[in-house]
């Protein structure tokens, strides 16, 4: 149900098409994260984005925090070691993309793509 995507073209599309690409991304990010780490009744993907929208990008940073405690909880769910606080680093990210002119935003979604893409190789989710 997941998609391997290439991290690279994500960010391009990304800036080529003035982040309407982006849009797309964060709803795929939201819908492969929540099946991914068994949480289909937390925020749908619809309603992530379209909050994301509304607040200007505010609830977005909430949203990348939660999504980054899920990834540390699945990560041990799954035992597989991990020092990483991804919920700390994609806090620091989101915020830091307001000073950044949103480059550390994309850098914030590249990373959950590349801990999807490991699940997906790992686990065989594609």
């Amino acid at each position: 149900m997941t998609k391997n995507r290439s991290i690279v073209l994500c960010i391009v599309f990304s800036i080529i098409t003035c982040g309407i690409y982006e849009l797309y991304w964060i709803y795929k990010l939201a819908q492969e994260t929540n099946i991914i780490t068994n949480h289909t009744q937390d925020t749908g993907p619809g309603m992530v984005l379209l909050l994301g929208i509304v607040t200007c990008g505010i609830y977005l940073i909430y949203w990348a925090y939660k999504t980054g405690e899920k990834f540390n909880t699945y990560s041990k769910q799954i035992q597989v070691s991990s020092n990483d606080n991804y919920g700390i680093l994609y806090l620091i990210l989101m915020i830091g993309s307001y000073l950044t002119g949103g480059i550390c935003m994309l850098i914030c979604f590249g990373l959950m793509q590349d801990y999807l893409n490991k699940l997906g190789q790992q686990y065989q989710y594609n």
